[in-house]
């Protein structure tokens, strides 16, 4: 049987106070309808179909890479009129119902949900909770087989005390929802049309209700405040970190890292407290990263050394360097075989040959340094003239003394010297001292002026 997955997105998420659509909050670094869709890319759908509402544009533009067919549901009234909107769209063959504010929901868990349905079988995901409190109840019969599920505000006594609860997630065939979806009524607590109401349905026809449950509760949790968002991050993120020690990362506080994307690690890399992931980041063997460090769509080559509050932004760092701590290293920032960039220096654009070293208190941007250069303190290069970039080239084995400013366009040459305070604006030959210094004028017994008293 084919597959189609319809993804609900249409609710405004008022208890999020945001003017984004909830589904678009991130998590991990990734929207949540996101997270649903990377799951059920495994399942092989033919179609996946997101019901879209409230900030329906807004959606359009973060999914418009995904291969998704949009359904607009102009008023919301409830799950089953949101799974009517698609009606259309869908094959002949299976259809899988699920949320896009339930992020962490698992692929084998929907696999096992499926597996099932058929003509004669539906799937229903059930939880069973401690506290079900604000969940539908599902109700069995002496057999044992769920015949209806019942709404928290729709439950009498006995019924509220039941255990098993709803998620929401369900699957069968296009053809029963045909079926069942024009019979659905509003006449309830809510003056909505529930989905759920299909399990009663489908037992007065004789269709089983096969029930699967996740392997931990948290993956059916959904989000409706900051609070449940934030909760979920953090089992996330406890996830990964699960994950990259399960592969030999060593971690100082698995609770204190966060992970916004994917990071690759080689053998024997260790992580200080407080560090962030961004993008796409790969950490070659031997890495270590200092506490509290931000690191996005870089490479770090093997064994580099990044210390604390240090930013890596768009980067390649070959290996065997050292970095921080408190550099930033932006993008387009190369750094050849043991290139060294030391604290509060900043890069951008920049190329940096083996073994060079800018220790301290510097900036280059737009630039080429050779092999061997040493840069001192206070060196900036001046690149920006108001209107446009400008490049400077410093070749191998040049040293440029402390608080000098390079204006670009410049080159220094192969073992040049630039004395310390220079401004050099212009090119500088191969193995040749360059200074700029205004003269000095010394005064003796210099008397400074009073301070003027008021009468």
């Amino acid at each position: 049987m084919t597959l189609d997955v319809v993804i609900l997105a249409a609710g405004k998420g008022t208890r999020m106070r945001s003017s984004l659509p909830k589904v678009l909050h991130p998590l991990a670094g990734k929207p949540m309808v996101r997270h649903i869709l990377d799951t059920t890319s495994g399942l092989e759908a033919e179609r996946t179909h997101v019901v879209v509402g409230h900030g329906a544009e807004r959606l359009r533009e973060a999914l418009a890479e995904c291969p998704v067919h949009f359904v607009m549901q102009a008023e919301q009234k409830g799950t089953g009129h949101a799974v009517a909107q698609a009606l259309d769209g869908l094959g002949d063959g299976k259809v899988l119902v699920l949320y896009g504010d339930v992020p962490l929901i698992r692929r084998d868990t929907l696999r096992a949900l499926l597996a099932p349905v058929d003509e004669q079988h539906m799937g229903l995901l059930t939880v069973t909770l401690e506290d079900p409190t604000g969940y539908g109840r599902i109700l069995r019969d002496e057999a044992g087989e769920a015949v209806a599920i019942v709404e928290q505000k729709d439950a009498d006594e006995q019924q509220r005390a039941v255990r098993e609860c709803n998620t929401g997630i369900m699957a069968m065939t296009a053809a029963q929802l045909h079926r069942w979806l024009p019979r659905l009524s509003a006449e309830n607590a809510q003056g909505e049309y529930y989905l759920t109401d299909v399990i009663a349905m489908a037992a007065a026809e004789g269709v089983k209700v096969t029930t699967a449950q996740p392997s931990r509760p948290v993956e059916v949790e959904g989000v409706n405040d900051r609070s449940q968002m934030a909760r979920l991050e953090r089992v996330l993120q406890s996830d990964i970190a699960e994950s990259l020690m399960a592969q030999g990362v060593a971690l100082r506080d698995p609770s204190r890292l966060d992970v916004r994307g994917s990071l690759k690690c080689g053998h024997d890399v260790e992580i200080d407290v407080g560090c962030i992931f961004e993008g796409d980041v790969e950490l070659g063997e031997g890495v270590r990263v200092g506490p509290h460090c931000v690191i996005r769509d870089s490479h770090i080559g093997a064994e580099t050394i990044i210390e604390s509050h240090s930013v890596v932004e768009g980067a390649v760092v070959a290996g065997h360097n050292r970095l921080g701590p408190f550099a930033r290293l932006r993008p387009g920032t190369r750094l050849a075989v043991g290139a060294r960039i030391g604290n509060f220096v900043e890069t951008k654009n920049a190329e940096v040959g083996e073994g060079s070293k800018i220790n301290h208190l510097s900036y280059v941007g737009d630039a080429r340094l050779g092999r061997g250069v040493n840069v001192g303190a206070g060196t900036i290069t001046c690149n920006y003239d108001g209107a446009n970039k400008h490049r400077t080239e410093i070749d191998d084995d040049a040293f440029i003394g402390s608080n000098t400013a390079l204006v670009a366009p410049v080159s220094v040459g192969k073992g040049a010297t630039v004395g310390a305070g220079s401004t050099i604006d212009r090119d500088v030959s191969d193995n040749t001292l360059a200074v700029e210094r205004s003269r000095v004028i010394s005064k003796a017994d210099w008397k400074r002026p009073d301070k003027r008293r008021d009468d």
